[in-house]
């Protein structure tokens, strides 16, 4: 039995850190403090950007909204349990399709 997690952390979890990358672009993050606030390289951060990496999973329609409310708060932000929270409320949305 495959058990939900471990479609999130091969699917979801890039997924939502790449959106989330995204838009602290947008929101004039660098990909150096992006990489630190996810926990991850700046290479990989790079990589979401170019779309190199995630894409495939179907999120729910709320989703993008959610994600643009939480990149503005993590903007100014260096509190890494916040980014951890998102998280997994991004993941229960991907699996219920509702926030």
């Amino acid at each position: 039995m495959k058990l939900p997690c471990e479609d999130a952390i091969w699917y979801v979890l890039p997924q939502i850190r790449a959106d989330l990358a995204k838009e602290l672009v947008k929101k004039g993050v660098a990909q150096k403090d992006i990489a630190d606030l996810l926990d991850i390289t700046p290479s990989a951060v790079s990589q979401y950007i170019n779309k190199k990496r995630a894409g495939k999973v179907k999120m729910p329609a709320n989703y993008p909204k959610m994600i643009a409310e939480e990149a503005a708060e993590l903007k100014d932000s260096e509190d890494t349990t916040q980014v951890m929270k998102l998280l997994c409320k991004c993941c229960m949305a991907s699996r219920v399709k509702s926030v």
